[in-house]
């Protein structure tokens, strides 16, 4: 078996955090253009929002259903079959994405997109953490998040620089043609390869659900990047229409709340892993950025009549608190076998992004029994309230060996 490399620099790394900023570049750019590109296509100002939120709630459905495909996939065929397969999905749908002429055009092709945006993240890392050594894995998958997060960024200034947002579709589907050359020079993961030989089960979905301590692991890790997807689908995503309600008379863009969260976040993802290095400890850099989120949310929650500025250096701030998501998907990872792993991985964080529709349901039903502000802020203390929950609850894997099969 092919013994991890030592280095944290490795052409599977580099490979792998280019695929996640193209992937988060095309989550992301919906949320940056939904405006522009919704009133585009002839709808009133009324119909932004709810349309808006219709189509990233099935955006979302595809990342969720998707993640079942390539999770599986991964375990039953290779890591590196599902990085080619699932870029080269989401490539097409974006080039699709430009020519839409409707509504329900947009949502399918987003749809699509996002069955073959939720095969990247979970592949990547699995493939990661299998390939580096234990001691380095935290900061390894840090630095393939933090790198790749900074696509919200760049879709942010394709934003600015092409003011035609079909534009910004093409560039999205080119970059992952261009990714699909680089992604040859990758190599499969000993632990993987080995397991591949053997007569385990792989890949098989339902091995979740058949032991009832294997199904709370799951839903344990699960439950960690709640908050994330409440910050990021509620709270930045319609910074608009929040900043209204607390008397912000300066305009929000909500495409720059993304972008300036997305700084935030790229920073935090990158040094959570030094941090929990450090303190050798998944669970203890986790409490330490709930606390941050805490912290944000409240000062979120605080801005009546306050500033443009001030809207955007907190949108900043919850970036950053919720810059775990590297750590959590790792830790779902680690806490599976390899002929389990790859569909744990791809799963979990599609899960989450999953819920989202769900969140969004849930929010819309507590600011029509209160109002659009006391809406938002039950719903995030509910998501955090569960996920500090699960951390609690979880299994501390830091420095895990990952050479076990799940039975």
């Amino acid at each position: 078996m092919d013994k991890p490399n030592k280095s944290i620099f490795t052409i599977a790394i580099v490979v792998a955090a280019l695929g996640y900023f193209v992937d988060i570049y095309d989550l992301l750019l919906f949320g940056i253009i939904r405006k522009p590109s919704l009133v585009s296509l002839g709808l009133a100002p009324a119909e932004v929002l709810s349309q808006g939120e219709k189509i990233i709630s099935i955006q979302m459905i595809g990342l969720l259903i998707g993640g079942f495909i390539w999770g599986i996939m991964g375990d039953k065929k290779g890591r590196l079959s599902v990085l080619f397969g699932s870029i080269l999905l989401y490539s097409l749908a974006n080039i699709a994405n430009g020519m839409v002429q409707t509504v329900d055009q947009y949502a399918w092709c987003r749809f699509i997109a996002g069955i073959g945006l939720a095969g990247e993240l979970g592949a990547g890392i699995t493939l990661v953490s299998e390939l580096v050594p234990k001691e380095k894995r935290g900061i390894a998958t840090s630095l393939v998040a933090g790198v790749g997060l900074t696509g919200a960024v760049f879709a942010y200034f394709m934003k600015q620089t092409f003011h035609d947002w079909r534009i910004c579709y093409y560039i999205g589907g080119g970059m992952g043609f261009l990714l699909l050359l680089l992604r040859v020079s990758v190599f499969e993961s000993g632990l993987y390869t080995a397991v591949k030989q053997t007569n385990v089960q792989k890949g098989n979905f339902l091995m979740l659900f058949n032991k009832w301590e294997r199904f709370v692991r799951y839903l344990k890790c699960i439950a960690i990047g709640l908050p994330n997807w409440f910050v990021i689908g509620i709270l930045i995503s319609f910074s608009d229409k929040f900043a209204l309600e607390m008397g912000i008379k300066e305009p929000i863009d909500p495409g720059k709340s993304i972008m300036v969260a997305y700084i935030g976040i790229s920073v935090g993802d990158i040094l959570i892993g030094f941090i929990s290095q450090w303190l050798k400890s998944r669970k203890k850099a986790l409490y330490i950025f709930y606390g941050l989120t805490v912290l944000f949310v409240v000062l979120y929650f605080m801005q009546t009549n306050g500033t443009a500025t001030g809207m955007y250096l907190i949108c900043t701030g919850l970036g950053f608190a919720t810059g775990f998501w590297a750590i959590f998907v790792t830790m779902g990872a680690e806490q599976f076998g390899t002929n389990l792993r790859a569909t744990a991985a791809t799963t979990i964080p599609n899960i989450v992004r999953g819920t989202l529709p769900l969140i969004i349901l849930l929010f819309k039903y507590l600011r029509q029994a209160t109002n659009f502000t006391s809406g938002g802020s039950i719903t995030g203390a509910i998501c955090i309230i569960i996920g500090l929950a699960a951390v609690y609850f979880s299994t501390e894997t830091f420095g895990k060996d990952l050479n076990f099969l799940e039975v």
